[in-house]
């Protein structure tokens, strides 16, 4: 099919909206390893997560061989209000690089909340609703996740608890303030109003926090709180699970047109973006049907993928939740303040690990200013000025097309567009005042860390 048959924004009609979940661990021979009590060092039962999530959200979690989940009807509906999403041929970029290469990305900064996170935000607080809880804890770094799910829980008509890391509770009021008028309290993280939080702030006065830290404060006060459960916007199963929605819709799109990419590119801090994003195309990877190059692409500041160890790790700092075997930098790492390009926790989904651990994607970590050069210079032709995180997936897009130019390949490269960057403005202004630099950890800057990893003997 010609270029010029191809539009700018490939739209599906709502009857072709995915009616299931894709659960990528169905088709994996090597699943995720499980997740484990950190007292008794076994798996975890069902009855155990239950005391911390919701019930149908836990057989998701466990579920590895159910390969189709259906969505529920009244999730279906709410997707309606912005879903499908477009998936945009970047031409005005493919001009200015004066590459060969096709490049196209999906856009999923067309709700309020302005990122993803509304695709899982929406299925756990349905099925919250459903259980009959009061409210929800949880925990938000740059602020996307707490907003998403408090629409989510003002649609459904819950409370909403939100531990913000702190550093981003600064420096993004406006997100912040988003969160509060849809009903949530928003409290910054550590704080004095959980034990574990007085333990961490203890231990390392005026830190800034970070993911692990939040995390550990949002389940205290689920646990500690009657008709409460802790839902979170990354890393777990589930969450892969809800945002395939991403994957599947990319697909259809381009099957539409008969176009199939070569390289699909993602962002990759838990791994919720990423994970939805590629999981039908590593599903056919995995069943020997196609063959994608897949990229994940992370911090260098917070580099897991590309730095961590492949072991079972704390999910949080406070060392309450259950151990998960993934790519991590250990549950006491903290991201240095100046890191303001998000994507901060400090492991990685565990069935993500396991595919990167198989050598079935790539991983590669990039320096914050070269992300916002790539994010500035896309905001200029694409006319979008894009999330922070996105910018990473941006800046290989590019470096990837510009090796097309190169080469004279004509390659179709795919990269995921998690959302807009509007109230990450603080950021942006550190960028074009030249006061941004790049942060790298030393090996001797991992080593506290990696010290902080269980001891599994």
């Amino acid at each position: 099919m010609s270029d010029k048959t191809i539009p700018y924004k490939i739209y599906l009609e709502e009857k072709e909206m995915p009616t299931q979940w894709y659960n990528v661990r169905a088709d994996m021979k090597n699943k995720p390893a499980p997740l484990l009590n950190p007292g008794t060092k076994q798996p975890m039962t069902a009855e155990e997560l239950s005391a911390v999530f919701c019930s149908e959200l836990v057989s998701q979690e466990l579920d590895d061989t159910t390969p189709y989940i259906d969505i529920p009807e009244e999730i279906r509906k709410f997707y309606k209000m912005y879903r499908p999403s477009p998936l945009v041929r970047a031409y005005c970029l493919e001009e200015k690089l004066g590459t060969p290469a096709k490049i196209y990305y999906k856009f999923e900064g067309n709700n309020t909340s302005g990122s993803h996170k509304l695709n899982s935000a929406i299925a756990q607080a349905y099925y919250a609703k459903k259980q009959g809880l009061k409210g929800v804890t949880t925990e938000t770094g740059a602020g996307q996740w707490g907003t998403a799910l408090s629409m989510a829980c003002s649609y459904f008509g819950l409370d909403c608890k939100v531990y913000m890391v702190k550093v981003s509770y600064e420096q993004k009021p406006f997100r912040r303030e988003v969160m509060r008028t849809y009903g949530a309290s928003v409290t910054p993280s550590p704080s004095n109003t959980t034990e574990v939080g007085k333990k961490i702030l203890a231990e390392h006065p005026g830190t800034t926090g970070s993911l692990g830290c939040a995390i550990s404060e949002a389940v205290e006060a689920a646990v500690g709180t009657e008709g409460y459960r802790y839902v979170l916007g990354s890393v777990l199963n589930q969450v892969l699970l809800h945002q395939s929605v991403i994957g599947l819709e990319t697909k259809a799109a381009l099957d539409k047109y008969g176009i199939e990419p070569d390289i699909i590119i993602g962002c990759a801090g838990g791994g919720s973006n990423l994970g939805g994003l590629i999981s039908p195309f590593m599903g056919e990877k995995l069943k020997g049907e196609k063959d994608y190059r897949i990229i994940a692409v992370e911090p260098a500041s917070c580099p897991s993928f590309t730095r961590g160890k492949f072991a079972y790790d704390f999910c949080d700092t406070g060392k309450v939740c259950p151990l998960a075997k993934m790519y991590t930098l250990g549950s006491g790492f903290i991201p240095s303040a100046n890191h303001a390009g998000g994507l901060r926790y400090h492991g990685m989904s565990s069935t993500l690990s396991q595919l990167y651990a198989d050598g079935l994607m790539e991983a590669v970590s990039v320096e914050q200013t070269a992300v916002f050069e790539a994010a500035t210079q896309f905001a200029r032709v694409e006319g979008i000025l894009p999330a922070p995180e996105s910018a990473h997936a941006i800046r290989v897009a590019i470096d990837e097309a510009k090796k097309c130019k190169e080469t004279g390949e004509e390659k179709t490269i795919v990269f995921g567009l998690t959302g807009t960057g509007y109230f990450d403005m603080v950021a942006y202004q550190k960028y074009n005042d030249g006061e941004m630099n790049d942060y790298i950890p030393t090996d001797e800057d991992l080593k506290p860390g990696f010290a902080s990893l269980p001891d599994m003997e």
